[in-house]
């Protein structure tokens, strides 16, 4: 699914049921030794699309994917990517740099945002952009999706710069046909900090009941 809306030059795999947790490596598994059966096994299947995108990339050596401070997966020189899981689905996506800046990918349910939480995560005029496509194209959760393009703007933009990135940060432009959608990092420290980044164009697509959005730069 995730394919449909990734560049050729990036290279993804996904699944809708969980991997083994016995199948992580032991430095892996060292990471989530102390955490609830669910997040292990979360972890397990994302690291184990991680290492099959990595392969469908070649010529990496298979190692360990462990992890960067903040908990981000730490790939492999010469590569970035991103994963992401929610209820029934995981996914990786790896590309090389430097012909790839950065990459970034969210899915989530296609289900409602709970109460008050799109006042939270979007500016006004994406609150009102939300309104205006859940008026005339109604089927999808359009505030579902707007959390899940930002979600995609963090993972690309904050490896790549090291920098942090609020909801409040960057505006999210969807187009409600075309499955593509624009973010406009605002702050202009932020836009000065990485100029390659301070316009990002992302794809999304929802089937299966998954809201899927992707980032590459």
């Amino acid at each position: 699914m995730i394919e449909r809306i990734l560049p050729p030059q990036v290279a993804a795999h996904e699944m809708f049921a969980d991997a083994p947790v016995d199948a992580l490596h032991p430095e892996e598994a060292a990471l989530v030794r102390d955490a609830v059966d669910g997040r292990r096994r979360e972890f397990a299947t994302g690291r184990h699309c991680a290492h099959r995108a990595l392969a469908a990339l070649g010529g990496i050596r298979p190692a360990p994917l462990l992890a960067t401070p903040r908990g981000a997966p730490h790939w492999p020189a010469g590569v970035c990517g991103a994963i992401t899981h929610c209820a029934g689905y995981r996914a990786a996506a790896v590309a090389r740099t430097p012909a790839v800046t950065a990459v970034g990918i969210d899915a989530e349910p296609d289900l409602p945002l709970p109460e008050g939480v799109l006042e939270v995560i979007a500016l006004p005029a994406e609150q009102v952009q939300v309104k205006e496509h859940t008026a005339r194209h109604p089927g999808v959760s359009w505030g579902k999706l707007l959390f899940s393009a930002k979600e995609s703007v963090y993972k690309a933009w904050f490896p790549a710069t090291g920098l942090p990135l609020g909801f409040e940060d960057a505006l999210i432009d969807v187009d409600p046909l075309g499955g593509t959608f624009h973010a406009r990092v605002l702050p202009t420290a932020l836009r000065a900090a990485h100029p390659a980044l301070r316009n990002l164009h992302g794809r999304w697509l929802v089937a299966q009941g998954i809201i899927v959005t992707t980032i590459v730069a």
